[in-house]
């Protein structure tokens, strides 16, 4: 499969065989993640793998469309390490674009993922830091559920009404 057809074929997937992940796999998805592009090459990640099935049920209570962790097998939260960043206003940006990574490189390996929205919201982010007592300057991006999937289906998003050329 090309990147292409992975970026087609990635899904928002929510319900997920009880199958392990392998540790080979996890940490592809890591690498893959930690080759994301970032603002002054700050690298501002750090991530918390989770398989225990009682975290991945506290996980899912984190706020009302974290549900999908309840069938997961697997967990990698994003978390954001404020420490020395040169351009801090861009950490974010980092951020989200390592998680893009983890999810194509899920299709890549058959897996299904979802990404569930940390930050900013403070209610999930106090939540996720006092889940894993995250320590000062550490702090949640980004959620995502993970497990073997039944298969995705491709819906065709393409919609030329929204592109513009040299005006809008």
């Amino acid at each position: 499969m090309n990147v292409y057809e992975g970026i087609q074929l990635r899904r928002s997937v929510r319900q997920y065989d009880k199958r392990p992940i392998e540790k080979e796999t996890i940490e592809k998805l890591l690498r893959a993640a930690m080759q994301a592009p970032s603002a002054a090459n700050q690298q501002p990640w750090e991530f918390l793998v989770v398989e225990n099935p009682e975290t991945l049920q506290k996980l899912s209570n984190a706020h009302t469309y974290a549900t999908p962790m309840k069938n997961a097998t697997l967990a990698i939260i994003v978390l954001a390490k404020e420490e020395g960043l040169l351009f801090p206003q861009y950490w974010q940006q980092d951020l989200a674009a390592a998680t893009q990574n983890i999810l194509l490189a899920a299709v890549e390996f058959g897996l299904g993922a979802v990404w569930m929205g940390v930050a900013p919201e403070e209610d999930r982010m106090a939540y996720v830091k006092d889940l894993f007592q995250l320590p000062q300057g550490v702090k949640g991006f980004a959620m995502l559920a993970l497990g073997y999937s039944s298969g995705n289906v491709f819906k065709d998003r393409f919609d030329a009404g929204r592109i513009h050329y040299e005006k809008y």
